[in-house]
């Protein structure tokens, strides 16, 4: 579902206007178990535009309470979501688990601890929100998303920071947490629902875009595609594009494509040859066409370029 939103008029503070700013986005839960639903967002660069409405988020209804899964990328997209929740249930909502720290899943997570629920994370993501990155990426985003992420806007930290492995039983409902990080971010969480046959995957596998590469250990993150597959479940929410009936074959273009940019910049990264060479030198056209290739791809083979070498 994808909604215009080209003629967004922004805050008065912004423009010295007294409109309100026109929103139009819209959030629609797709169910896909009996008991679990998500909300896709755009394959897009965030925006003022879409609200940074452009990763996913879930939720598990549970007999005592509603699970979440990532809190969306501005406090006004989790009003909407809590909105929507509680058109479909009459419980509330218990708990947030942070799949990782990256703006566009945590910065909604302040409207979910108004209304009482507890926020789960791994204990890496402290190291984040204590970093000059976080706060600069803030200050950033209060400008990039305005007026959606404003000075209102603040990081939340974890109620529970988890290890390693962790199990939440909400109402007799089991989500099995395991850190898989380091991989797409040093704290990546999974979240599998055995009774669903639902696994959670945060930003391990991305559909219908680029991946965004960013400062992962990429490494790392192909070893954390092979622990999902391991655990063979039916769906896969990832953290970005459509839910996956076949996660096996759809894991397979994440898998592909980090192994690519290995490949690709492993000779130049080791023998310490130019970049701008190597990259020049890869044939990209596999990935050109795909939504957010000019955006991330260069960015993402040189991150590869980089961490090959500290390896």
């Amino acid at each position: 579902m994808r909604i215009l939103v080209g003629s967004l008029i922004f805050s008065a503070a912004a423009y010295g206007q007294t409109t309100s700013p026109v929103d139009a986005i819209q959030l629609k839960p797709i169910q896909v178990a009996p008991h679990t639903y998500f909300v896709q967002g755009f394959p897009e660069m965030g925006s003022s535009a879409n609200q940074n409405f452009i990763s996913n988020a879930g939720f598990v209804i549970t007999p005592k309470g509603v699970v979440v899964m990532d809190s969306l990328g501005s406090p006004v997209l989790a009003k909407k979501l809590i909105r929507e929740i509680a058109r479909i249930t009459p419980q509330k909502v218990v708990a947030v688990i942070v799949s990782h720290y990256h703006a566009d899943h945590v910065y909604g997570l302040q409207e979910f601890k108004k209304i009482g629920a507890t926020i789960y994370a791994q204990g890496e993501g402290r190291n984040y929100l204590s970093s000059e990155t976080a706060k600069q990426r803030l200050i950033a985003s209060r400008i990039d998303f305005a007026p959606w992420v404003n000075d209102q806007t603040n990081l939340v930290s974890a109620d529970v920071w988890i290890d390693q492995q962790f199990k939440l039983s909400v109402g007799g409902v089991e989500f099995l947490i395991s850190r898989v990080g380091p991989a797409h971010a040093p704290e990546d969480l999974m979240v599998y629902v055995p009774s669903e046959k639902v696994l959670f995957a945060g930003d391990l596998v991305f559909r219908g875009r680029i991946p965004f590469v960013g400062n992962a250990d990429s490494k790392g993150w192909l070893s954390a595609l092979n622990e999902i597959e391991r655990l063979n479940p039916d769906i896969v929410i990832p953290g970005h594009g459509n839910y996956s009936v076949q996660p096996i074959q759809d894991i397979a273009f994440t898998r592909s494509y980090l192994k690519y940019l290995r490949e690709s910049m492993t000779s130049a990264a080791t023998n310490l040859d130019p970049f701008e060479e190597a990259y020049q030198q890869t044939d990209w056209s596999e990935y050109e066409g795909m939504p957010l290739f000019r955006a991330a791809n260069r960015m993402n083979a040189y991150n590869v370029y980089l961490s090959i070498q500290a390896e």
